[in-house]
């Protein structure tokens, strides 16, 4: 056994200060994705059995509330390599509650693995007298990554696995918002339930002494498929997580969503119906923000009374992602959710992806406690059973560092009735970057706008902003009389024929 393969359950139970906790027996075996890809293959040949069905009665909801699972607390002390030093630990999270699904976890060197069992000796229980009734088998909820992210030796966040297949990742300064996930099935489609693969197994790779980087590697189990992933990540102001997948499906699905990303909005600037709230926005992403081939795409998020599936059919994107771009803390006036310190996910796709389609999931909400924003990539080939499906990309978070993914941007957008005519909606729409701040008044670019034939614009000016020196866009929209559906609106701004912004694509509905 290597002399490196002392984690801190080895270590604890070598000194004798938590001798009753569990460790598997460590195993001479080379952890990589090929083995993590044998096991998902190997499982997938079976039908899909949930941990759900493993959970003790005395974890489930009807029996551990809110206020009682909050009362179970990881002892941070013990936290998995917390004693070697290292740049990264982990922490697990306690089954119960809404977490039904245990999830197993192994820790891996360059020549070994062995298993992490669960142990109740990680955990605080404080009132609680449930310890006896907790079988010893028992799986954990998921992990929290910590490292050294904002002060030198202080331990923060990185990153948190909890609950089906989602998991949040943070940068340098940066507050939770939005989440990532595995792999999301059939997500937006009115005609079958959507499907929540889970993160069943988590093998965590012991890092060097020093080194800067972790990779871990999960499987991922659904009734429609398991597959094999590795993470890798690498901190910093705008950390990035390397992310390789091979899935195989069990069974064919109508809509396979790569890269899912997972937001909330419930109202902004552009909003025409707003919440009897003080604030002025409440959001974790204002925006889908698409590379294309051809053209960099903005669509400002909404929360339309009812449900709202967009689809941008593309080829080889160069990438996609939920950004949070108003970063003024005085557009929200919020002071316990920070959303103006909430990050940006995108996605960087690693080679060629080929033929597909983005999505864009808007649901309807009243309020801010629910996800209601998914955005996704599926291929145009769709995934065949019992077959590898392989794709990999990089999720970035950032904060600050929105710009550099697109330059000459859409900085706002409001809309409202045009006045002496309600019927008659008005759009203003900002645009500002190095492109733009070149030219003047004499000198102005065009706006080059269009929309759905179910509508028609009725002025578009272009104005110089005195005050913030960007270029205001106002568009006069006339939807046409007998119009009772959404209404698909685009504005480019070109001088001398050449695009000098980003393209603004929206969607008004009357029922806005």
């Amino acid at each position: 056994m290597s002399r490196g393969f002392i984690c801190s359950i080895a270590l604890s139970f070598a000194t004798g200060l938590l001798a009753p906790l569990a460790q598997g027996a460590p195993e001479r075996l080379e952890v990589n994705m090929d083995y993590i890809i044998k096991q998902a293959e190997e499982r997938a040949r079976s039908p899909f059995h949930s941990p759900r069905e493993d959970m003790p009665e005395v974890l489930k909801a009807d029996h551990l509330n809110y206020d009682a699972y909050r009362e179970i607390r990881f002892k941070r002390d013990l936290a998995l390599w917390r004693a070697d030093n290292l740049n990264f630990c982990i922490e697990f999270f306690h089954p119960g509650y809404l977490f039904q699904e245990p999830v197993r976890l192994f820790e891996f060197t360059n020549t070994h693995m062995q298993r992490i069992r669960f142990s109740k000796e990680f955990f605080d229980y404080g009132k609680l007298d449930i310890q006896d009734k907790i079988p010893v088998e028992t799986g954990y909820a998921g992990i929290k990554i910590l490292n050294p992210l904002n002060v030198p030796g202080q331990m923060d966040e990185l990153a948190v696995f909890q609950g089906a297949s989602y998991f949040r990742v943070l940068g340098k300064g940066q507050r939770y918002g939005q989440s990532t996930r595995g792999l999301a099935l059939d997500c937006g489609e009115t005609d079958r339930p959507e499907e929540f693969p889970l993160f069943t197994d988590f093998y965590l790779g012991k890092p060097a002494a020093g080194s800067s980087e972790l990779v871990l590697y999960s499987i991922l189990d659904s009734v429609s498929c398991t597959g094999a992933y590795r993470f890798t990540f690498h901190p910093g102001d705008s950390t990035a997580v390397d992310v390789d997948a091979t899935v195989f499906f069990r069974k064919g699905v109508k809509t396979s969503g790569v890269a899912p990303l997972t937001s909330m909005y419930w109202f902004g600037e552009n909003c025409e119906r707003k919440p009897d709230d003080y604030r002025g926005e409440v959001h974790d992403s204002d925006g889908l923000l698409m590379q294309l081939s051809g053209e960099t795409v903005w669509r400002p998020l909404n929360n339309h009374k009812e449900l709202r599936h967009s689809i941008f059919a593309t080829t080889s994107p160069r990438g996609f992602g939920l950004l949070q771009r108003d970063r003024e803390y005085a557009n929200y006036q919020e002071i316990f959710n920070l959303y103006h310190q909430v990050p940006s996910l995108f996605i960087k796709p690693t080679g060629d992806w080929g033929e597909g389609e983005i999505h864009l999931v808007e649901l309807a909400t009243k309020d801010e406690y629910l996800d209601n924003i998914v955005a996704f990539w599926n291929p145009k080939v769709k995934p065949e059973p019992g077959r590898p499906f392989h794709f990999a990309y990089q999720l970035q978070s950032r904060m600050g560092s929105e710009l550099e993914l697109s330059p000459n941007y859409v900085k706002s957008t409001r809309v409202g009735a045009a006045l002496h005519n309600a019927k008659v909606r008005q759009f203003a729409i900002d645009f500002t970057g190095p492109a733009l701040d070149e030219l003047t008044e004499k000198n102005p670019p065009v706006a080059v706008a269009s929309c759905s034939p179910n509508a028609h614009f009725s002025e578009n000016q272009v104005i110089k902003n005195p005050f913030d020196k960007s270029w205001r866009v106002v568009l006069k929209l006339e939807p046409n009389a007998d119009n009772i559906d959404p209404v698909s609106l685009r504005v480019t701004l070109k001088k001398d024929d050449k695009t000098v912004s980003e393209t603004w694509d929206y969607l008004w509905s009357p029922q806005s």
